[in-house]
């Protein structure tokens, strides 16, 4: 699991790395308005997504039961059964989002000489989310044999290729088109590598309409309807912000919250990279009645998870807003940065069950009470947003993400613990008090830097990161994991010092 995993890290970290450099130079040549209608135009389309039904995730599950069995045939009907949902769902997606192509245009307010260049990116993204169901499949196939490290090579030539696009084409002719286009273009790339991928290891796998299975699809469908509640409760979780701030504020108000909201957002694709592979490693566990390794896996990477948010989070909590002033504009430092505090304390508690207990759950087939809690909060996000957004402003969107997310995170952990016969007082003893206490001396520094030295500036804020790291790495190495049970970091030293020598 940390070859796949890891891979999937490094792969985050290079997007992350192409985000930086993407994201401001998006804001400067489209400017806030353009850049606001680009994630309006995103926020409305994503709820397209919806209409995939949970298909993705239940895939997986289906298809890795078959592979732990070695059954090739109804792993095959499961792959006939899921093109044929992903044709029938994309083109429902396509008419639907004709239907909401007036919503867009008549619930807002979009600048007079953005019109017609923000309608030409809407038709776009409505047909990359519609071809992005069958753009999937063989995503499925790869996570079901556990295939992360190639998918993942793929991956980075299409963040290198979407860089490379991006720059390229808004130096030319900066417009929402163009940029929709890139998506377009990126889509089609990372399919086409994909299913080569796929073709060339498992020449077993075939993609035939005529392996359509009744009873397959059923069961996948049952199964997807628990993710297509949990995929809205996440649509209104994370991606409905831009859409009340456009809606109750206006759309040059969006980028300071995005550019905020896409720390965390690409911090839960870190952790996510962990769900990715802790999913079907758990329903394959469960078919072999190994329990104790599964509860082993739980209580592992669940520490391993809170460690690596507490890492990146304390950082953002404390020196997020001046890097933010510094890397778009000193204007962001503010607005951008108080939401960035807001949010990043609440995922504190709500990453760590996202990318640990969440995909365990998925994984056994206890999809209810994730699903109903996180559509739950979904809608108490998208009522408290409302409510907030008039008196307090982003601050007041951003408490109306943070507050349910903590909720949700609670209702989660308490059902994987009992589904695992692990007690909260287990978990607890185990995950939260060393790396709570080891994060002290991290925090304490990195509250020295800002007040006493008034770090500013890449040069500065880099140097505070290099001394936090270097603190946390000494701390969670001869604390936090001291004489852990399942996670020998001391023992790892000796490789470490060897591959260095090499």
């Amino acid at each position: 699991m940390i070859k796949n995993v890891g891979s999937s890290w490094i792969a985050t970290v290079v997007t992350v790395v192409a985000v930086y450099f993407i994201t401001p130079f998006t804001i400067h040549k489209l400017g806030d308005q353009g850049y606001g209608t680009w994630n309006l135009i995103n926020s409305i389309t994503g709820y397209l997504g919806l209409l995939v039904l949970g298909v993705p995730m239940a895939s997986v599950r289906y298809f890795a039961q078959h592979v732990a069995k070695g059954d090739t045939k109804k792993l095959n009907e499961a792959i006939g059964s899921c093109t044929a949902l992903y044709l029938v769902l994309g083109g429902i997606a396509l008419v639907v989002g004709a239907g909401l192509y007036f919503f867009f245009t008549h619930a807002y307010t979009i600048p007079a000489g953005l019109q017609g260049d923000a309608h030409s990116a809407y038709a776009v993204m409505v047909l990359f989310v519609s071809i992005g169901f069958i753009a999937l499949l063989p995503n499925g196939v790869l996570s079901a044999h556990d295939d992360f490290v190639q998918r993942n090579i793929i991956r980075l030539w299409g963040v290198l290729l979407r860089l490379g696009l991006t720059l390229g084409l808004l130096a030319l002719h900066a417009s929402l088109t163009v940029l929709a286009l890139v998506q377009l273009v990126c889509l089609v790339f990372d399919f086409a590598l994909c299913w080569l991928l796929v073709r060339r290891r498992y020449p077993a796998t075939r993609v035939r309409l005529s392996d359509f299975d009744w009873g397959m699809t059923r069961a996948i469908f049952a199964f997807s309807m628990y993710v297509l509640i949990l995929n809205a409760g996440s649509r209104l979780s994370f991606e409905t912000d831009s859409m009340v701030i456009g809606a109750f504020m206006d759309v040059g108000s969006i980028p300071y919250f995005t550019v905020a909201n896409s720390f965390i957002i690409y911090l839960m694709e870190f952790l996510i990279a962990i769900a990715a592979v802790v999913m079907p490693a758990a329903t394959r566990l469960q078919a072999q009645g190994k329990h104790a390794e599964l509860r082993e896996i739980f209580l592992r990477w669940s520490k391993i998870a809170l460690s690596l948010t507490l890492a990146a989070g304390i950082f953002l909590i404390v020196m997020g807003p001046r890097f933010i002033a510094w890397w778009v504009d000193p204007t962001f430092e503010q607005p951008a940065g108080q939401v960035l505090q807001i949010l990043m304390v609440s995922y504190l508690v709500f990453l760590p069950v996202r990318g640990v207990a969440l995909p365990i759950l998925m994984g056994l087939g206890k999809a209810g009470l994730p699903t109903i809690g996180f559509l739950v909060a979904g809608v108490l996000n998208l009522v408290l947003s409302i409510v907030l957004v008039r008196p307090m402003g982003l601050a007041g969107v951003a408490l109306g993400t943070a507050i349910p997310n903590v909720l949700f995170a609670g209702a989660v952990l308490w059902q994987a613990c009992r589904e695992l016969d692990v007690s909260i007082l287990q978990f607890f003893r185990y995950v939260v008090p060393r790396a709570m206490l080891g994060a002290l001396p991290v925090g304490a520094l990195l509250l020295w830097f800002k007040l006493h030295l008034d770090v500013r500036g890449i040069a500065a804020l880099v140097g505070a990161g290099l001394a936090m790291t270097l603190v946390f790495a000494v701390t969670w190495v001869f604390f936090v994991y001291r004489k852990d049970p399942y996670v020998d970091v001391r023992g790892w030293l000796p490789r470490l010092r060897s591959w260095v020598r090499v």
